[in-house]
């Protein structure tokens, strides 16, 4: 008989300043090293995760964006919006691994593979960390307490996105798959 699946999580730290949007954790999600417990939850996992990183005392914005499955693995997503201090202060004084996160590395990484309708969609990381971002920009327009937690930076950075949840995968949508 074949094992069940378990879940882990997964955590995009995302940060933003006067230059731009910034993935906190260098080039990948901070990752869960064991699954899920049975007697935890998700959302402690990834708290746990933040804390380990030093980033949780200054989240202000936690959320999970997708889930999807990764071999004998259910993985859940979430994105946290860091804030690094001030408006003024630049992300990478701080984090200095920090990696950007713009419009052109959507365009330059391109649309991730097309699937059937009914088949599953197989993204690459780099799609999962765009999904999350764009999944922030949703949250701008629509949920008033994420609205709260957004400083003036993000909202400027998050206003050259258009709010979307899906269509990273349609072939005939116009414009980088970012937007």
């Amino acid at each position: 008989m074949a094992e069940p699946m378990t879940v882990w999580v997964e955590v995009w730290p995302v940060a933003a300043d006067q230059v731009g949007v910034w993935l906190l954790s260098g080039d990948d999600a901070l990752r869960s090293s064991l699954p899920v417990a049975a007697d935890s939850e998700p959302h402690f996992e990834v708290e746990a995760l933040l804390a380990a990183a030093d980033m949780r005392n200054d989240t202000v914005l936690l959320h999970s964006t997708s889930w999807r499955p990764d071999g004998p693995r259910v993985v859940l997503t979430y994105v946290a919006v860091v804030q690094g201090g001030s408006l003024e202060r630049l992300v990478r004084d701080r984090w200095t691994t920090a990696l950007p996160v713009s419009l052109e590395l959507a365009d330059a990484v391109g649309r991730p593979p097309e699937h059937r309708p009914d088949a599953p969609p197989v993204p690459r990381y780099v799609d999962v960390l765009l999904h999350a971002v764009r999944h922030l920009r949703f949250l701008l327009d629509t949920d008033a307490s994420n609205r709260a937690a957004l400083d003036a930076n993000w909202a400027r950075h998050l206003g050259a996105l258009t709010p979307a949840l899906a269509g990273m995968y349609d072939p005939a949508a116009t414009g980088t798959h970012a937007q």
